[in-house]
């Protein structure tokens, strides 16, 4: 397929919340994970490859024409093979050996990396370098490679895919005609960096949103509260899938917008909200983001409509599902709950078997 282009740059919408990268469940209990975001990418189809890729990065990151972050604050990782790449960032960008890391095939199995990507078994696929901005030494957590890595200290920022090989069936490697260069970048990290505070969840596009929540659940505003964390990010993700014409379901992608709406308002649960709120966030929303994603405003009404829907039956499900749970548990003899049980409210009722954990 043919493309009149061989460079490109991207804003785009993303929503992750199953797959290889299944972060549903970080939701809300991090400084980073979401279930929407923004990626900002910039690619190469068979035009420039390492060298320019990662002077581009730090180009664009440190440059006071760019984003003019403290260089001493970053660092850069590379596939443990790829010694041109570490070559580049030493040599052409300076950047200390003790502050370039070597990732090896540290998933189990030969590329099998936190630097090597690929999006399959078989098909295009390449090391990779990505740049991390250290938050600094009062937050816990090591740099990557580190066995602290899953610490919020260090945060990856950008990420370059350098489209090497094509992996056969075989396992066996061969070199791509066009080398190509993908990259991204979260804007909700690189936000957090630029306004200086560490959670993503401080930054300007959270903090009204996480009012809003406090308001319709009718909990005091704590920034630190996972289920306002939860219901703020989750708004946010169906809104956009509503928008983009998903509506919930029992199966493929409308299975994954009513997962992370039940999540939401399973939340507002905890919280004590037993009432419809969170349809009311949408407004809000539409206020924050509305300019850059006009469907936001022209969908506002369909969006509050379908996420009420999904409230009101929700609600039915969770009072059928409350009355078998409390009946079972007045039963008791133990302190353990049948698994059978639990099964039956899932299976019958679509009672999540997290909330049975959460009640037991």
């Amino acid at each position: 397929d043919k493309r009149p282009y061989s460079r490109a740059v991207t804003a785009q919408k993303c929503v992750r919340a199953g797959g290889k990268h299944n972060d549903l469940e970080n939701v809300g209990y991090t400084a980073r994970h979401h279930t929407f975001f923004e990626m900002m990418g910039n690619f190469s189809f068979g035009d420039y490859f390492k060298h320019d890729a990662i002077k581009f990065a730090w180009e664009f990151l440190t440059s006071a024409e760019g984003l003019g972050l403290p260089k001493e604050k970053l660092l850069a990782t590379v596939y443990a093979e790829d010694d041109e790449a570490y070559d580049i960032w030493m040599n052409d960008i300076g950047l200390p050996a003790e502050r370039i890391i070597r990732i090896g095939d540290n998933k189990g199995a030969k590329y099998a990396s936190d630097n090597f990507w690929m999006m399959g078994d078989t098909g295009p696929c390449g090391p990779c370098s990505e740049i991390f901005y250290d938050h600094g030494p009062e937050i816990w957590g090591g740099p990557p490679g580190s066995p602290e890595e899953d610490g919020d200290r260090f945060i990856e920022i950008w990420n370059n895919v350098f489209m090497q090989f094509n992996r056969d069936e075989s396992g066996e490697m061969h070199l791509l005609p066009k080398p190509s260069v993908d990259t991204g970048m979260g804007l909700e990290r690189i936000t957090a960096v630029l306004q200086h505070v560490h959670s993503n969840y401080e930054i300007d596009l959270f903090v009204d949103l996480l009012k809003a929540a406090a308001r319709e659940t009718g909990v005091p505003y704590n920034q630190e509260t996972p289920s306002l964390k939860v219901i703020a990010d989750h708004i946010r993700a169906c809104s956009f899938l509503i928008a983009d014409g998903v509506l919930p379901s029992n199966e493929g992608r409308g299975y994954v917008l009513r997962r992370i709406m039940r999540r939401a308002i399973r939340h507002g649960y905890k919280l004590g909200q037993k009432n419809p709120f969170f349809h009311k966030l949408v407004s809000e929303l539409a206020n924050q983001m509305g300019q850059a994603f006009p469907e936001l405003i022209s969908k506002q009404a369909q969006i509050e409509s379908v996420i009420l829907q999904e409230e009101t039956r929700f609600a039915k499900t969770l009072e059928h599902g409350l009355k078998l749970l409390e009946a079972d548990i007045a039963k008791l003899k133990t302190q353990t709950l049948a698994g059978e049980t639990i099964f039956k409210l899932y299976d019958t009722y679509g009672f999540p078997v997290d909330l049975t954990n959460d009640i037991a």
